[in-house]
């Protein structure tokens, strides 16, 4: 009994490893929310790190958050480290692309809790009195990452920090 239950479990165990390994090489992560102001307003309140303590939902998960600003004060070349608790690890940001009032794109490190090196864009597009403003982190898809993604989604649990996080620079722009 106990040899066909082991049997069993490496079968399965087996099968969800396969199964694991077939899954997308990359991913992609994207919100969009439309905010009643120009691209010249919203556009500095994400191109400065500093910023972000007010409008980013994971600036508040740990309140003792160790930061770190280097590079420049703001655009290309800034660069924002972070050191916190188990739920928001260590990590690094450095803006590569700014191109006022339009597109961001940021370098995206975690190493604790787990390794990870992705991009992130927003992008700001303006549609008459208003903007729509378009957040996307994208990367590879590490095998570790594909497993983990069979029991818990990533587009969730992100997807519903970056819909905060869109919506609170939203109610920060239409001041």
């Amino acid at each position: 009994m106990i040899k066909v239950f082991a049997m069993a479990l490496v079968i399965i165990i087996g099968a969800i490893l396969i199964y694991a390994s077939t899954r997308p090489d990359s991913f992609r992560i994207e919100r969009s929310i439309t905010i009643q102001s120009t691209p010249g307003k919203i556009f500095p309140l994400i191109n400065d790190f500093h910023q972000w303590e007010s409008w980013s939902p994971w600036e508040k998960i740990d309140p003792q958050i160790n930061r770190t600003y280097s590079g420049a004060q703001e655009a290309k070349g800034s660069i924002y480290e972070w050191s916190g608790n188990k739920n928001i690890g260590r990590g690094r940001m450095e803006i590569t692309e700014s191109i006022p009032p339009s597109k961001i794109t940021i370098k995206l490190d975690f190493f604790t809790p787990f390794k990870a090196h992705n991009a992130v864009d927003f992008v700001l597009t303006p549609n008459g009195s208003s903007t729509l403003v378009t957040q996307a982190m994208y990367g590879p898809s590490p095998f570790i990452s594909k497993l983990m993604g069979l029991f818990f989604s990533m587009e969730k649990l992100v997807g519903e920090k970056y819909e905060e996080g869109l919506s609170n620079l939203k109610r920060m722009a239409e001041k």
